[in-house]
């Protein structure tokens, strides 16, 4: 980490992209890029079917709105089909949202969730040019 640098990231943990059509995005990735697919789980309060694909040593997640209603289903609805945000691997995501928060960046989470692959935290878009970003602390 830089030593002036608010929050320690360890490395991109995922590029996060919204389809309409989680299982056909699923067999575009591993026919195509011969990704392999971990498994499909539903977060219920994200309303999303997601899923981490590897792509040698990259992660792309894939998420699909459960309802017309969802922040994914608005986004999509607006912006089409793309990627949705880009996620940042920490350790303490609880400590990391602490120090942007106190930084004066706008937060959309004050304290950590449980996410797809572990524990996460969301910086608005409105502090980072336009990209919503994600901290991930991967489960242990």
């Amino acid at each position: 980490m830089d030593s002036k640098s608010i929050c320690e990231t360890r490395n991109i943990h995922h590029t996060a992209i919204a389809v309409k059509d989680l299982d056909a995005s699923i067999k575009f990735y591993e026919t195509t890029f011969g990704a392999i697919s971990g498994p499909v789980e539903i977060i219920e309060d994200q309303e999303v079917r997601a899923v981490l694909l590897s792509i040698g040593h990259s992660n792309l997640e894939l998420i699909e709105p459960t309802t017309a209603t969802s922040g994914v289903a608005r986004f999509i609805e607006r912006r089409g089909e793309g990627i949705h945000h880009i996620s940042f691997e920490v350790q303490d995501v609880n400590g990391q949202l602490k120090r942007l928060d106190e930084a004066g960046l706008t937060m959309i989470d004050q304290e950590s969730r449980p996410g797809l692959s572990g524990m996460i935290g969301f910086i608005h878009p409105k502090s980072s040019g336009g990209v919503l970003i994600e901290l991930s602390e991967p489960w242990s």
